[in-house]
């Protein structure tokens, strides 16, 4: 039986900022449809892994893959359109347009590309998903915080990307929020979608992950199934220090 590509690869992935090395020799495979959470000690290179993937940053050293074609050397746009889509920890919104055309330009501008009557029927059919129908003419500013998370979310699926990058999408919600949101998130997982999911809320790792990816000091220190990982001694010290491990 022939074994299945990865969707996407990293191979001796390495950022470096003048002597900081952020990101160093990361290396792993995403396959298709599954969900891998890349998690570890705030500062351990994580978001910056996910802009290099993204294009927002060049990698110093090694290659990033998308279905067996380097994407390494691509700007942020062509790599958007060859189907990698993102959010940012910071929510990043178009504040003069409305909820329904920040979500257009994913169309028009993503992988799949989708022009006028197309494009707004999608449009409104990714605010549907996110919980959001009906809302397309409200402005960025009437939203609630949680709601121009779900616009970007929506923003993302318009481009029908094959890999979406969450950049600690759960960040700063309320109780309530989070449990909004992990349903939402399990949804697309139950989709099919393939995700990378950031994350410091160890409840949605757990209930979402196929498999996680540990960073520490801009190296990978584990990778496996989510509750071999959690329990794995390395990995708790990285969270606890050596005092509490």
């Amino acid at each position: 039986m022939r074994a299945v590509s990865p969707v996407l690869s990293l191979r001796g992935v390495t950022k470096r900022f003048g002597g900081l090395v952020a990101v160093n020799g990361m290396d792993f495979d995403v396959a298709e449809h599954e969900v891998l959470g890349l998690i570890g000690p705030n500062g351990s290179g994580k978001s910056t892994t996910l802009n290099l993937i993204s294009g927002a940053l060049m990698p110093t050293a090694g290659t990033i893959s998308l279905r067996g074609t380097p994407i390494t050397e691509l700007p942020a746009q062509d790599i958007a359109r060859r189907g990698v889509s993102r959010t940012f920890q910071l929510v990043r919104l178009l504040p003069s347009m409305t909820v329904l055309e920040n979500v257009k330009a994913g169309a028009v501008f993503g992988h799949r590309r989708r022009w006028g009557a197309e494009a707004d029927t999608h449009a409104q059919a990714m605010l549907e998903s996110v919980g959001l129908g009906g809302r397309g003419h409200l402005r960025v500013g009437q939203l609630t915080y949680i709601d121009t998370k779900r616009v970007e979310l929506a923003r993302c699926l318009a481009s029908d990307p094959k890999v979406l990058l969450l950049d600690e999408w759960l960040a700063g919600l309320n109780p309530t929020e989070l449990e909004e949101g992990i349903a939402l998130i399990r949804r697309l997982r139950d989709e099919g979608r393939t995700v990378i999911l950031v994350e410091h809320v160890m409840d949605a790792i757990r209930s979402l992950c196929d498999r996680c990816v540990v960073m520490a000091s801009g190296t990978k220190i584990a990778e496996g199934g989510v509750s071999e990982v959690l329990s794995d001694p390395e990995v708790i010290r990285a969270y606890l220090g050596d005092d509490d491990a």
